[in-house]
């Protein structure tokens, strides 16, 4: 025997008891002799840690990142050896039925090994270990492969007729079904033809998974900073056995693996053969900049006034400042109710508007902020949908979709008037369980039974009403209530899904002065800087601060919490007619919680207060007008900024106003929910 193999071997045994692997290994060794049953292959999982490796033996840990095949045949031998000294498995025979498969901890963090699926060259010709990154696209259901298989040769007097397992064949990384199993393998022996023993074949799972790298989320924004060119190309992952069903569409991985060509036909598809599988964390901001810490200290003496400067400074790139601030604060609430959590506080957004191009500017930039911001394009599908695999499997594959690829940010699907009535149906059924599920014909793609597959959908939607439009499209109602509008054009539950309508009105009917300068100075200079905020708080101060306050972990004071509930209980009561019962909608105390938790989180505390929970209620309000008419409640048509902010005495009299605002809230709960202890503070 060769002594580097030798010495190699011997550093496999040492390294294998000294980090507790074969004791592991003899524990599933057990578990093969206590079945009592013959297989063709015994399969063992062993865990490897590279730097210990090469630390016992540098050539077997350069054996290990660069030959993974010929380094798990080292393993194979050193494990049959075991397994015949010890007596682990009275069934098996020889050394061809082991196999072994390595599962590296880790890999040096080192360029060479990482594989990227947007960069060219991509080197899938040498069968190694990789690590590469990127988002799931599309899932296929689970199939069944043959991990191994034993032959007989067909001559009788060949001695590889006999029942021994002389002739076996495994699976490789990157091998397909008939690589394994086929009918023109002959004997090495005597060159006859071999037949399989079918017994003794061994079946596992395998799932087709499609990735792409997560460069696709800046070119499928409505809006982008970055205007460099690249290409981007999905790529095909085989998840096998355990790793089935560890990945889930939409998610972010992290995976090592070895690439490998797939021959199906004429076709031939690079994939990688996935050995691990990580969940991708990204490591958002810790801080927010200078500005806005400075901001916020100019800011202290309210709980107001820092969230009213955000939301009338936001967006000076694309409109002016002071224009559309309740619009603007609502979309910094909702930017910052954006995770990927199961049980999230959602906060979707419907406007209702005559001027489509300023709002539609203002979202599409709004977009960018978030890594996981999408324009849904109108000629695709916003939920999940099912297409036959395109590997030769005939199996169902799950397609992802705008919504599931905005998990953790927004999808903002434009107009909600040109969808169909089944489009708004099946998004109104999202909205009220954030899921949607993935019917699949048994029939069409080989199955035995149908089966029903739930997707999760965790984002906020965005999306508006050209009123100009929609008016023109029916004939109007004309029993409207004060301060109502008419909705009629969508449906009700749809209307009551989102978690906020505001109605962005123009006044007499056109666009402001500022508005149109900007549009025209715009024109004119694209890049240029008009006003001295979009200088103080770049779009990227604006990135890093919402990735900051969305990661704060907020609490209700039980203050905040009183006002809520109370406020809730008293327009249940008073929202109510004699057919229908109460209008308010039973998902309005989470839309509160939700938006009560968001002013919180952009004020950058953690304890969500009483001024909190005005501001929520002052929203939603407005927001329940426009659908039912005003209540006892009354709110003024723009509660949260009644008149423009242009200097400290326009913050303290909008303070002011907000403080008697939540006197006259305090007095509605007291006479509408008089159940609820508020609080009240006579100063």
């Amino acid at each position: 025997m060769d002594p580097e193999l030798q010495k190699m071997k011997e550093v496999v045994l040492v390294y294998l008891d000294r980090s507790g692997g074969l004791q592991k290994f003899v524990h599933d060794c057990k578990k093969y002799n206590d079945s009592k049953q013959s297989y063709a292959v015994y399969r063992f999982i062993i865990s490897i840690n590279p730097s210990d490796i090469a630390e016992l033996d540098a050539t077997l840990g350069n054996y290990i990142l660069h030959n993974p095949l010929q380094a798990a045949q080292i393993f194979q031998s050193v494990c049959f050896v075991a397994i015949k000294t010890l007596s682990l498995i009275e069934q098996l025979q020889t050394e061809a039925q082991i196999s072994i498969l390595l599962k590296p901890t880790h890999l040096p963090p080192l360029p060479s090994y990482v594989l990227s699926l947007s960069a060219y060259p991509f080197n899938y010709t040498s069968q190694r270990f990789y690590i590469s990154e990127g988002i799931v696209i599309a899932m296929g259901t689970v199939t069944k492969y043959t991990q191994g298989a034993r032959f007989l040769c067909t001559e009788e007097t060949c001695l590889f007729s006999e029942g021994r397992f002389r002739c076996i064949r495994v699976h490789c990384p990157g091998a397909t079904e008939s690589a394994t199993v086929r009918t023109d393998f002959v004997c090495s022996l005597c060159s006859s033809p071999l037949r399989e023993d079918m017994k003794f074949r061994v079946l596992g799972d395998k799932q087709i998974v499609e990735i792409i790298d997560a460069k696709i989320l800046n070119a499928l924004k409505g809006y982008s900073i970055d205007k460099s060119h690249f290409r981007i190309q999905a790529f095909t992952l085989f998840l096998r056995d355990e790793l089935v069903h560890k990945m889930t569409i939409g998610n972010h991985y992290r995976i090592i693996g070895i690439p490998a060509c797939v021959q199906n036909g004429l076709q031939v598809t690079a994939c990688i053969e996935v050995n691990s599988v990580q969940l991708y964390k990204p490591n958002d901001p810790s801080f927010v900049s200078d500005n806005f810490k400075f901001l916020l200290s100019l800011t202290s003496s309210s709980c107001w006034r820092f969230t009213a400067v955000l939301a009338n400074i936001f967006a000076s790139q694309v409109i002016p400042p002071g224009t559309y601030n309740t619009l603007k604060l609502a979309i910094l609430l909702s930017l910052v109710q954006t995770c990927e959590k199961e049980n999230a506080d959602y906060l979707d957004l419907l406007i209702m508007t005559s001027d489509t191009l300023v709002i539609d500017r203002l979202l599409n930039y709004s977009l960018c902020l978030l890594p996981r911001g999408i324009r849904h394009p109108p000629s695709s599908d916003i939920f999940p949908s099912v297409s036959k695999d395109k590997h030769g499997t005939g199996s169902a594959s799950i397609q992802a979709c705008s919504a599931v690829l905005a998990k953790g940010g927004i999808c903002y699907i434009g107009d909600l008037s040109s969808y169909k009535k089944d489009k708004l149906e099946l998004l109104q059924s999202v909205l009220e369980s954030r899921t949607t599920t993935v019917f699949i014909p048994g029939k069409k793609y080989g199955e035995e039974a149908d089966q029903q597959v739930t997707v999760s959908v965790q984002t906020n939607f965005w999306s508006f009403v050209d009123v100009d439009s929609s008016s023109k499209k029916h004939t109007q109602k004309e029993n409207f209530l004060i301060g109502q509008m008419d909705l009629s054009l969508i449906p009700v539950n749809l209307v009551d899904g989102f978690g906020l309508l505001i109605y962005n009105e123009l006044p007499s009917g056109r666009l402001s002065s500022p508005v149109v300068h900007h549009i025209l100075k715009k024109a004119i200079n694209p890049e240029a800087m008009l006003y001295k905020a979009s200088q103080q708080f770049t779009t990227q101060d604006y990135e890093e601060f919402i990735l900051f306050a969305r990661n704060l972990h907020v609490e209700l004071s039980s203050e905040a919490e009183s006002l809520i509930q109370g406020y809730y209980l008293a327009s249940r009561r008073v929202r109510r007619d004699s057919i229908h019962g109460s209008t308010l909608s039973a998902s309005a105390l989470k839309i509160l919680i939700s938006l009560a938790k968001a002013h919180a989180k952009l004020s950058l505390r953690q304890t969500v207060l009483e001024e909190d929970a005005v501001i929520a209620v002052l929203l939603l309000e407005s927001s329940l007008t426009l659908k039912h008419g005003t209540s006892a409640l009354c709110v003024a048509p723009n509660p949260v900024f009644p008149f423009d902010l242009s200097d400290e005495n326009s913050l303290q009299q909008r303070d002011m106003y907000l403080m008697q605002c939540h006197h006259q809230l305090l007095k509605f709960i007291a006479a509408y929910s008089p159940g609820i202890h508020i609080n009240t503070n006579e100063e």
